[in-house]
């Protein structure tokens, strides 16, 4: 039986909380799918034109890289997932841009 107190604690916790103690809970398989995605937007970011423009190429190197690193060196889930949600973005933004330049 679950004690009038963990039960309480349990209502309490919003759903962005819950859902970064299911994400630290899952950690492998969520670094895993940041790792992937990250990686090949960045690649991709990369390949269609940021190699030729250094400011475009900081922009996609520094969050991917960033992101990499929290993963390597094992960083909160939340600092993971939110590196990886702007290096998405970021990379997002510039593949779009250099497909229709």
């Amino acid at each position: 039986m679950i004690k009038r107190k963990n039960m309480e604690t349990l209502v309490k916790k919003s759903m962005i909380a819950r859902f970064f103690d299911e994400a630290e809970f899952n950690r492998f398989g969520i670094n895993s799918a940041i790792l992937i995605i990250v990686g090949c937007l960045g690649g991709t970011a990369v390949g269609l034109g940021a190699v030729a423009n250094t400011l475009a190429l900081i922009f996609v190197v520094f969050p991917t890289m960033a992101t990499l690193s929290s993963i390597l060196g094992l960083a909160p889930m939340k600092v993971i997932i939110w590196i990886g949600i702007i290096a998405t973005l970021i990379d997002s933004f510039l593949i779009t841009y250099f497909a229709f330049q």
